[in-house]
């Protein structure tokens, strides 16, 4: 094992800075999936779960969100919420039972509701309630990147080491390209968010600044058009 003492963050500024491996780049049609940007994660004050990283997350988020709607691209909604019992949170939620243990988050309760400040098309967006990790863990999340077509998915939301490090593991392992933009994951703490942004850049995406992903939506044109 290389013994470093570099921090995670300047390990992944400077894998960022001196990449060794070229871009997977965007393929023909990405799916966006926003991670959990639900209360119990954004609601820095009111919920001890939940935090920040970058301020504009959010607001990235919702101009992405927008592009795809406005280009007839598919955009998913995920959001963590379990029955009243937490049975269905599995073996998963046997670690804690506090107000604020996983299991705890209810469906229908104040924590799994999405940030208010989102900008969320409940007609046209597909909303997806998971339970494990990843998004394609026993949903219909697969059959949907097969309906749409989708070779790429792009991915925001939280935690970077947690939820979209696994959609990003499933999402290659089933053949998809990965694009992260990096503005638009946050983590409950800095160590590791940029272990996971190293991780994810050197073995198993793209994770590139959000004006590159808004500067590909905005230039998409559907085919035939």
């Amino acid at each position: 094992m290389e013994m470093s003492s570099l921090t995670a963050r300047q390990l992944f500024e400077n894998a960022k800075a001196n990449p060794t491996r070229k871009r997977f780049g965007f393929g023909r049609k990405p799916m966006l999936i926003n991670i959990d940007l639900q209360c119990a994660y954004t609601s820095v004050g009111e919920f001890v779960s939940a935090y920040e990283t970058d301020p504009k997350q959010l607001d990235y988020v919702n101009t992405l969100s927008g592009l795809a709607r406005a280009k007839g691209l598919p955009l998913t909604w995920t959001y963590v919420a379990y029955m009243q019992s937490g049975e269905d949170c599995g073996v998963w939620g046997t670690r804690t039972d506090t107000p604020d243990s996983l299991q705890n988050i209810k469906v229908g309760s104040r924590r799994a509701e999405f940030d208010p400040r989102l900008k969320i098309d409940p007609v046209k967006d597909i909303i997806i309630n998971k339970r494990m990790a990843s998004p394609f863990h026993e949903t219909n999340l697969q059959s949907l990147m097969v309906w749409h077509q989708c070779d790429t998915v792009v991915l925001t939301g939280g935690s970077t080491s947690g939820c979209v490090r696994a959609c990003v593991v499933d999402a290659i392992s089933r053949g998809y390209r990965v694009i992260v933009p990096e503005e638009c994951v946050a983590d409950k703490h800095e160590s590791p968010h940029f272990a996971n942004l190293y991780d994810i850049s050197v073995k198993y995406g793209d994770v590139i600044p959000v004006s590159e992903a808004i500067a590909w939506y905005e230039a998409y044109q559907p085919e035939g058009k």
